[in-house]
Protein backbone atom coordinates (compact mmCIF):
# COMPACT_ATOMS: atom_id res chain seq x y z
CA UNK A 1 0.00 0.00 0.00
CA UNK A 2 1.37 3.45 -1.00
CA UNK A 3 0.42 6.68 0.79
CA UNK A 4 1.41 10.10 0.67
CA UNK A 5 1.56 13.15 3.14
CA UNK A 6 -2.07 14.06 1.97
CA UNK A 7 -3.32 10.71 3.29
CA UNK A 8 -5.78 10.85 6.15
CA UNK A 9 -4.68 9.05 9.32
CA UNK A 10 -6.90 5.64 9.92
CA UNK A 11 -8.24 5.27 6.19
CA UNK A 12 -6.67 1.90 4.50
CA UNK A 13 -7.38 1.26 1.16
CA UNK A 14 -9.34 -1.78 2.03
CA UNK A 15 -11.53 0.67 3.76
CA UNK A 16 -12.02 2.84 1.10
CA UNK A 17 -12.71 0.30 -1.27
CA UNK A 18 -15.96 -0.68 0.94
CA UNK A 19 -17.18 3.12 0.99
CA UNK A 20 -16.91 3.48 -2.25
CA UNK A 21 -18.92 0.63 -3.23
CA UNK A 22 -21.35 1.08 -0.37
CA UNK A 23 -21.50 4.46 -1.42
CA UNK A 24 -22.33 3.47 -5.24
CA UNK A 25 -25.59 1.37 -3.65
CA UNK A 26 -26.37 4.35 -1.79
CA UNK A 27 -25.98 6.91 -5.34
CA UNK A 28 -28.15 4.58 -7.01
CA UNK A 29 -30.96 5.88 -4.77
CA UNK A 30 -30.07 9.20 -4.28
CA UNK A 31 -29.57 9.83 -8.18
CA UNK A 32 -32.38 8.44 -8.92
CA UNK A 33 -34.45 10.60 -6.50
CA UNK A 34 -32.25 13.68 -7.83
CA UNK A 35 -33.34 12.46 -11.59
CA UNK A 36 -37.00 12.29 -10.31
CA UNK A 37 -37.30 15.68 -8.79
CA UNK A 38 -35.72 17.56 -11.94
CA UNK A 39 -38.42 15.18 -13.84
CA UNK A 40 -41.04 16.73 -11.67
CA UNK A 41 -39.76 20.50 -11.79
CA UNK A 42 -39.62 20.70 -15.31
CA UNK A 43 -42.46 18.78 -16.45
CA UNK A 44 -45.37 19.37 -13.44
CA UNK A 45 -45.74 15.50 -14.13
CA UNK A 46 -45.68 13.22 -11.03
CA UNK A 47 -43.33 10.51 -10.80
CA UNK A 48 -45.50 7.71 -10.90
CA UNK A 49 -46.00 7.86 -14.79
CA UNK A 50 -42.20 8.69 -15.47
CA UNK A 51 -41.20 5.42 -16.48
CA UNK A 52 -43.45 5.34 -19.53
CA UNK A 53 -43.23 8.98 -20.11
CA UNK A 54 -39.65 8.76 -20.29
CA UNK A 55 -39.91 7.24 -23.90
CA UNK A 56 -41.69 10.02 -25.25
CA UNK A 57 -40.17 12.06 -27.61
CA UNK A 58 -41.56 15.29 -26.23
CA UNK A 59 -39.57 14.90 -23.33
CA UNK A 60 -36.12 14.55 -24.94
CA UNK A 61 -34.54 17.47 -23.41
CA UNK A 62 -36.20 16.95 -19.86
CA UNK A 63 -34.61 12.78 -20.31
CA UNK A 64 -30.79 14.71 -21.33
CA UNK A 65 -31.12 16.67 -18.25
CA UNK A 66 -32.34 13.86 -15.76
CA UNK A 67 -29.40 11.62 -17.12
CA UNK A 68 -27.02 14.13 -16.59
CA UNK A 69 -28.09 14.56 -13.19
CA UNK A 70 -28.67 11.47 -12.39
CA UNK A 71 -25.39 10.01 -13.34
CA UNK A 72 -23.67 13.26 -11.11
CA UNK A 73 -25.02 11.44 -8.45
CA UNK A 74 -24.62 7.89 -8.86
CA UNK A 75 -20.70 8.35 -10.22
CA UNK A 76 -19.13 11.36 -9.29
CA UNK A 77 -20.48 12.19 -5.81
CA UNK A 78 -19.66 8.46 -4.32
CA UNK A 79 -16.06 9.19 -5.62
CA UNK A 80 -15.57 12.71 -4.68
CA UNK A 81 -16.51 11.53 -0.98
CA UNK A 82 -14.49 8.44 -0.92
CA UNK A 83 -11.28 10.07 -1.89
CA UNK A 84 -12.16 13.27 0.53
CA UNK A 85 -12.40 10.69 3.25
CA UNK A 86 -9.27 9.31 2.16
CA UNK A 87 -7.08 11.97 0.96
CA UNK A 88 -6.69 15.99 2.29
CA UNK A 89 -6.26 16.38 -1.53
CA UNK A 90 -9.18 14.41 -3.21
CA UNK A 91 -8.35 16.20 -6.68
CA UNK A 92 -5.16 15.04 -7.25
CA UNK A 93 -6.06 11.62 -5.75
CA UNK A 94 -8.06 11.17 -8.01
CA UNK A 95 -5.44 12.03 -11.17
CA UNK A 96 -7.16 15.62 -11.53
CA UNK A 97 -3.40 17.33 -12.67
CA UNK A 98 -1.70 18.77 -15.95
CA UNK A 99 0.80 15.60 -16.05
CA UNK A 100 0.07 15.23 -20.15
CA UNK A 101 1.32 17.70 -23.05
CA UNK A 102 -0.26 18.32 -26.75
CA UNK A 103 1.62 15.08 -27.77
CA UNK A 104 -0.03 12.97 -24.72
CA UNK A 105 -3.10 14.15 -25.92
CA UNK A 106 -2.37 13.41 -29.79
CA UNK A 107 -1.78 10.33 -29.15
CA UNK A 108 -4.53 9.53 -26.95
CA UNK A 109 -6.49 10.91 -29.66
CA UNK A 110 -5.48 8.81 -32.39
CA UNK A 111 -5.64 5.73 -29.88
CA UNK A 112 -9.26 5.94 -29.90
CA UNK A 113 -9.68 6.21 -33.46
CA UNK A 114 -7.72 3.37 -33.89
CA UNK A 115 -10.00 1.37 -31.09
CA UNK A 116 -13.03 2.01 -33.48
CA UNK A 117 -12.71 -0.86 -35.76
CA UNK A 118 -11.56 -2.81 -32.38
CA UNK A 119 -14.68 -2.18 -31.08
CA UNK A 120 -17.24 -2.57 -34.32
CA UNK A 121 -15.04 -6.30 -34.86
CA UNK A 122 -15.52 -7.01 -30.91
CA UNK A 123 -19.16 -6.20 -31.53
CA UNK A 124 -19.33 -9.05 -34.08
CA UNK A 125 -17.44 -11.55 -31.86
CA UNK A 126 -19.95 -10.70 -28.99
CA UNK A 127 -22.99 -11.55 -31.14
CA UNK A 128 -21.27 -14.57 -32.16
CA UNK A 129 -21.34 -16.01 -29.05
CA UNK A 130 -24.47 -18.58 -28.13
CA UNK A 131 -26.39 -17.99 -25.49
CA UNK A 132 -29.42 -20.59 -24.40
CA UNK A 133 -32.52 -19.39 -25.64
CA UNK A 134 -34.08 -17.65 -22.43
CA UNK A 135 -31.27 -15.64 -21.76
CA UNK A 136 -31.03 -14.74 -25.04
CA UNK A 137 -34.75 -13.02 -25.27
CA UNK A 138 -33.66 -11.43 -21.52
CA UNK A 139 -30.46 -9.99 -23.22
CA UNK A 140 -32.73 -8.68 -26.26
CA UNK A 141 -35.18 -7.36 -24.05
CA UNK A 142 -32.75 -5.46 -22.46
CA UNK A 143 -30.96 -4.52 -25.56
CA UNK A 144 -34.14 -3.26 -26.85
CA UNK A 145 -34.97 -1.07 -24.14
CA UNK A 146 -31.40 0.42 -23.84
CA UNK A 147 -31.62 1.27 -27.42
CA UNK A 148 -34.86 2.99 -27.64
CA UNK A 149 -33.94 5.31 -24.81
CA UNK A 150 -30.56 5.99 -27.01
CA UNK A 151 -32.69 6.82 -29.60
CA UNK A 152 -35.02 8.94 -28.14
CA UNK A 153 -32.00 10.81 -26.30
CA UNK A 154 -30.30 11.16 -29.64
CA UNK A 155 -33.38 12.56 -31.28
CA UNK A 156 -31.30 16.13 -32.72
CA UNK A 157 -33.54 18.54 -34.59
CA UNK A 158 -30.45 21.33 -35.26
CA UNK A 159 -27.34 22.45 -33.61
CA UNK A 160 -28.60 23.15 -30.59
CA UNK A 161 -30.17 19.69 -29.59
CA UNK A 162 -27.01 18.42 -31.14
CA UNK A 163 -24.59 20.53 -28.47
CA UNK A 164 -27.05 19.75 -25.58
CA UNK A 165 -26.71 15.81 -26.40
CA UNK A 166 -22.67 16.27 -26.45
CA UNK A 167 -22.82 17.82 -23.12
CA UNK A 168 -25.53 15.02 -21.81
CA UNK A 169 -23.84 12.02 -23.52
CA UNK A 170 -20.73 12.63 -24.16
CA UNK A 171 -19.10 15.15 -21.90
CA UNK A 172 -21.02 14.72 -18.71
CA UNK A 173 -20.76 10.63 -18.70
CA UNK A 174 -16.48 11.12 -19.26
CA UNK A 175 -16.28 13.33 -16.37
CA UNK A 176 -18.43 11.57 -14.00
CA UNK A 177 -18.14 7.72 -14.89
CA UNK A 178 -14.05 7.97 -15.36
CA UNK A 179 -13.87 10.08 -12.11
CA UNK A 180 -15.80 7.10 -10.36
CA UNK A 181 -14.55 3.73 -12.45
CA UNK A 182 -10.55 4.91 -13.62
CA UNK A 183 -10.04 7.94 -10.63
CA UNK A 184 -11.62 5.85 -7.25
CA UNK A 185 -12.38 2.11 -8.49
CA UNK A 186 -9.42 1.19 -10.75
CA UNK A 187 -6.99 3.90 -8.65
CA UNK A 188 -7.92 2.70 -5.03
CA UNK A 189 -7.30 -1.25 -6.00
CA UNK A 190 -4.16 -0.53 -7.42
CA UNK A 191 -3.20 1.58 -4.34
CA UNK A 192 -4.51 -1.27 -2.34
CA UNK A 193 -3.12 -4.10 -4.07
CA UNK A 194 0.06 -2.67 -5.63
CA UNK A 195 -0.45 -4.53 -8.92
CA UNK A 196 -1.64 -2.92 -12.40
CA UNK A 197 -3.74 -5.30 -14.72
CA UNK A 198 -6.17 -6.95 -12.30
CA UNK A 199 -7.08 -3.46 -10.73
CA UNK A 200 -7.96 -2.53 -15.03
CA UNK A 201 -9.05 -5.88 -15.50
CA UNK A 202 -11.60 -5.86 -12.51
CA UNK A 203 -12.55 -2.18 -12.90
CA UNK A 204 -13.41 -2.39 -16.75
CA UNK A 205 -15.19 -5.77 -16.37
CA UNK A 206 -17.58 -3.33 -13.76
CA UNK A 207 -17.60 -0.42 -15.85
CA UNK A 208 -18.77 -3.12 -18.84
CA UNK A 209 -21.19 -4.60 -16.84
CA UNK A 210 -23.59 -1.39 -15.08
CA UNK A 211 -24.24 -0.51 -18.67
CA UNK A 212 -26.47 -3.77 -18.73
CA UNK A 213 -25.95 -4.63 -22.50
CA UNK A 214 -24.67 -8.48 -23.06
CA UNK A 215 -24.32 -7.43 -26.71
CA UNK A 216 -22.45 -4.45 -25.78
CA UNK A 217 -19.93 -6.43 -22.89
CA UNK A 218 -17.07 -7.53 -24.45
CA UNK A 219 -16.54 -3.99 -26.89
CA UNK A 220 -17.29 -1.86 -23.66
CA UNK A 221 -14.69 -4.16 -21.22
CA UNK A 222 -11.93 -3.25 -24.60
CA UNK A 223 -12.92 -0.32 -24.33
CA UNK A 224 -12.55 0.01 -20.78
CA UNK A 225 -8.84 -1.80 -20.34
CA UNK A 226 -7.79 1.19 -23.06
CA UNK A 227 -9.46 3.86 -20.56
CA UNK A 228 -7.77 1.96 -17.57
CA UNK A 229 -4.15 2.16 -19.65
CA UNK A 230 -4.28 5.91 -20.39
CA UNK A 231 -5.04 6.38 -16.69
CA UNK A 232 -2.39 3.90 -15.78
CA UNK A 233 0.35 4.97 -18.16
CA UNK A 234 -0.22 8.95 -17.91
CA UNK A 235 -1.16 9.20 -14.63
CA UNK A 236 -3.74 11.99 -14.93
CA UNK A 237 -7.88 11.68 -15.30
CA UNK A 238 -7.92 14.23 -17.68
CA UNK A 239 -6.45 11.52 -20.96
CA UNK A 240 -8.87 9.12 -19.94
CA UNK A 241 -11.98 11.50 -19.78
CA UNK A 242 -10.79 13.00 -22.78
CA UNK A 243 -10.49 9.46 -24.67
CA UNK A 244 -14.08 8.95 -23.00
CA UNK A 245 -15.23 12.29 -24.27
CA UNK A 246 -14.32 11.18 -27.72
CA UNK A 247 -15.33 7.84 -28.15
CA UNK A 248 -19.34 9.15 -27.26
CA UNK A 249 -18.99 12.36 -29.02
CA UNK A 250 -17.69 10.07 -32.14
CA UNK A 251 -21.05 8.17 -31.81
CA UNK A 252 -23.13 11.48 -30.95
CA UNK A 253 -21.61 13.37 -34.09
CA UNK A 254 -22.42 10.38 -36.16
CA UNK A 255 -25.80 9.89 -35.50
CA UNK A 256 -26.29 13.65 -35.78
CA UNK A 257 -24.70 13.25 -39.32
CA UNK A 258 -26.89 10.21 -40.55
CA UNK A 259 -30.34 11.58 -38.85
CA UNK A 260 -29.72 14.79 -40.94
CA UNK A 261 -29.45 12.97 -43.90
CA UNK A 262 -32.54 11.31 -43.36
CA UNK A 263 -31.08 7.73 -42.40
CA UNK A 264 -32.12 5.59 -39.39
CA UNK A 265 -30.05 5.42 -35.82
CA UNK A 266 -29.59 2.28 -36.21
CA UNK A 267 -27.17 2.67 -39.37
CA UNK A 268 -25.08 3.88 -36.77
CA UNK A 269 -25.66 1.71 -33.74
CA UNK A 270 -25.28 -1.66 -35.45
CA UNK A 271 -22.40 -0.52 -36.81
CA UNK A 272 -19.49 -3.61 -36.78
CA UNK A 273 -16.13 -4.64 -38.46
CA UNK A 274 -14.52 -7.96 -39.51
CA UNK A 275 -12.81 -9.78 -37.02
CA UNK A 276 -9.64 -9.51 -39.22
CA UNK A 277 -10.18 -5.35 -38.75
CA UNK A 278 -10.51 -5.19 -34.78
CA UNK A 279 -6.92 -7.36 -35.41
CA UNK A 280 -5.31 -5.11 -37.23
CA UNK A 281 -6.47 -2.21 -35.20
CA UNK A 282 -5.17 -3.88 -32.07
CA UNK A 283 -1.87 -4.14 -33.04
CA UNK A 284 -1.83 -0.40 -33.96
CA UNK A 285 -3.57 0.28 -30.15
CA UNK A 286 -0.53 -1.89 -29.16
CA UNK A 287 1.92 0.18 -30.96
CA UNK A 288 0.27 3.55 -30.60
CA UNK A 289 0.49 2.50 -26.09
CA UNK A 290 4.21 2.15 -26.66
CA UNK A 291 4.78 5.72 -27.54
CA UNK A 292 2.31 6.20 -25.06
CA UNK A 293 3.94 5.10 -22.30
CA UNK A 294 7.04 6.43 -23.31
CA UNK A 295 5.76 10.38 -23.75
CA UNK A 296 3.88 9.93 -21.10
CA UNK A 297 6.88 8.72 -18.51
CA UNK A 298 8.93 12.00 -19.74
CA UNK A 299 5.90 14.25 -18.78
CA UNK A 300 5.43 12.86 -15.57
CA UNK A 301 8.82 13.51 -14.99
CA UNK A 302 8.91 16.80 -15.66
CA UNK A 303 5.72 17.68 -14.01
CA UNK A 304 5.14 15.33 -11.59
CA UNK A 305 6.37 16.79 -7.90
CA UNK A 306 9.14 15.31 -5.94
CA UNK A 307 7.17 13.82 -3.38
CA UNK A 308 4.95 12.26 -5.63
CA UNK A 309 7.63 10.45 -7.75
CA UNK A 310 9.77 9.44 -5.07
CA UNK A 311 6.34 7.21 -4.07
CA UNK A 312 6.00 6.40 -7.52
CA UNK A 313 9.48 5.39 -8.51
CA UNK A 314 9.93 4.13 -4.69
CA UNK A 315 13.44 5.79 -4.00
CA UNK A 316 13.17 4.74 -0.57
CA UNK A 317 12.66 0.65 -0.18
Amino acid sequence: MSYTIDSRQGISYPAAFLILTGLLLVSFVVGSLAGAAVWAAMTGKGILTMQTDMFDPKYVNVIRVVQLVSTFFIFFVPAIITASILNRKPLKFLGYNDWFDAKTAGITLLVMLVSLPLVGALTELNKMIPVPASMETLFRQMEDAYEKQVKIMSKMDGFGDYFLSIIVMALGPAIFEETFFRGGLQNILHKWTGRKWMPLIITSVVFSAIHFSYYGFIPRMALGIILGLLYLRSGSLWMSILAHFINNALVVSVIFYLTSQGRPIEDAMEDTDPLWVGAVALVAIVCLFMYFKKFSEDVKKQKMPVEDRALEEQWLA
